[in-house]
């Protein structure tokens, strides 16, 4: 499966665990541990909540879109 999200990542630099995540919204801790893996992914609703509890921009939870990325590369080279 693609990973999608940075949710393991933020929860580190947060310092929060994936059972204070799981209190918070009221989810299972398997759960969670589904997301951070990417094994499965929350629904927009929840990243937004996930986001607000963590104080960061929604887009710092989610993988850079591949789309973006040759643009990128492309104008570093012809720098």
């Amino acid at each position: 499966m693609a990973k999608i999200n940075r949710l393991k990542v933020v929860l580190v630099e947060k310092e929060k665990t994936s059972k204070w995540l799981a209190d918070s919204l009221g989810k299972d801790p398997a759960t969670i541990s589904k997301w951070c893996t990417n094994t499965t992914q929350p629904n927009i609703e929840t990243f937004l909540e996930i986001a607000r509890l963590l104080k960061v921009d929604i887009k710092d939870l989610l993988v850079e879109s591949e789309v973006n990325k040759p643009l990128m590369q492309n104008k570093l080279s012809n720098c």
